[in-house]
Formats: C-alpha cells, sequence, structure tokens
C-alpha cells in the first residue's frame, strides 16, 4: 500500500474526512500537492463530493482485497507466492459474502471452466475471492488448498467411506482427481473457500459497446 494510503487510513480513524478540505488533508499528512491525496482518496475507495474540495465519508461501497499470486486450475504445480502491494478494488455488492481478511487469487489453466461458483465458472486468468476463515469444507465445496507447497483451486468431497479427500476438477478437457488419505493430510493445506468469482476483461470492439447503457 503506498505510504500516503496508509497514512490516510489512518487519519480516518480519528477525524472525519467528510468535513475536511482536501487541503487541510494534504497538510495532515505532510503532502504538498493536494491533487495527489485526491487520487489517493480514490483509490482507498473515497469519493469526492461534485467540484467542491470535500471528500465523502462514504467510501463508495469499495473495499480492497489483497492479491497474493496465482493458483493452479489443474494439477498442483504453481508454487504460492506473494504478490507485493498488490490490490484489487471491489464493489462490496459484487462479493458474495462479507468477511475479514479476504484474498484473491488468480486462477492458471482450465480445469475449472465448468464449474459454478454463485453463477460464474473458473476460466485462465479469472480473480478467485476466498474467505481464510470458512473450513468447514463441504461436498461441492470450491476450496484453495496448498499440496506440497503446490497452490490449487478444486471441488472439495469427502470420501468417508475410503478415509479420504477428493479434489476434482470441473472441466470440457479430461484431468483426473487428485486423492489425499486421512494420514497424508500434512501435505495438504486447507486455504480457505472460493466464494465468489470475478471474471477478466473480455476484450470487445468499441463500436460494439452501446455505452448508453451504462
Amino acid at each position: 500500500m503506498h505510504p500516503i494510503q496508509k497514512k490516510l487510513l489512518e487519519l480516518s480513524q480519528t477525524h472525519d474526512l467528510s468535513n475536511m478540505s482536501l487541503r487541510k488533508i494534504a497538510r495532515m499528512v505532510g503532502e504538498n500537492h493536494p491533487q495527489k491525496v485526491k487520487h489517493h482518496m480514490q483509490k482507498l475507495g473515497y469519493l469526492t463530493s461534485s467540484p467542491g474540495t470535500k471528500m465523502s465519508a462514504d467510501k463508495a461501497r469499495l473495499v480492497q482485497i489483497r492479491l497474493l499470486g496465482l493458483a493452479n486450475c489443474g494439477e498442483a504445480t504453481i508454487y504460492a507466492e506473494s504478490y507485493d502491494d498488490k490490490y484489487l478494488q471491489v464493489s462490496q455488492n459484487v462479493l458474495t459474502k462479507k468477511s475479514e481478511d479476504l484474498f484473491a487469487v488468480q486462477a492458471v489453466g482450465d480445469s475449472m471452466n465448468r464449474s459454478d461458483v454463485h453463477g460464474n465458472n473458473i476460466e485462465d486468468g479469472d480473480y478467485a475471492i476466498v474467505d481464510p476463515h470458512d473450513k468447514d469444507f463441504k461436498d461441492g465445496d470450491y476450496v484453495l488448498s496448498l499440496i506440497n507447497g503446490m497452490a490449487n483451486i478444486k471441488k472439495f468431497t469427502k470420501d468417508v467411506d475410503n478415509h479420504q479427500i477428493i479434489l476434482l476438477s470441473e472441466s470440457s478437457e479430461d484431468y483426473p482427481p487428485i486423492y489425499i488419505h486421512e494420514d497424508d493430510m500434512s501435505y495438504f493445506l486447507a486455504s480457505g473457500k472460493v466464494i465468489t468469482v470475478l471474471k477478466k476483461p473480455k476484450k470487445r470492439n468499441l463500436k460494439d459497446i452501446n455505452f448508453e447503457s451504462f
């Protein structure tokens, strides 16, 4: 997160930014250019009031979700890695669940292109929003897990009779399941449940877009 954004967040804990001018906010965070403050306020989800200089206290219902890295949708072949200071700005109304500490991973591969997470499948390049606090997995849940340190998105099934869990692909291609016996659970780290899928932008010709519909 940018240092100015950190200072703004700290300031918002003790001051009502909606009753302060950009110039005053800039002085309090040690910035000489109010327009820079305006830029970072917008990044944080704050809205400027029409041409005035005061900020609205309504954060436009936007939340910042940390983008951790990549997650494979086929075999677990991508090492989990962290993207430093990368965030998605997401409207709260887009999220299917409100929870603290949500994070995102970007899907790689096509093994989940027939999945159904609240009406969206998971395709290469999509962002999967994960709730790390929800690990009470039920059959049919889509989960992010680490297998031998490799990040992986799959559909969860518990095979009680054989004392194992099965991680399934849902794809137009043929991908074999992943079987993990209960005695080998130390190799399987449940990172959380996939609760929302943000589709990657589709490339469209501008002449095909009806801007009057927005």
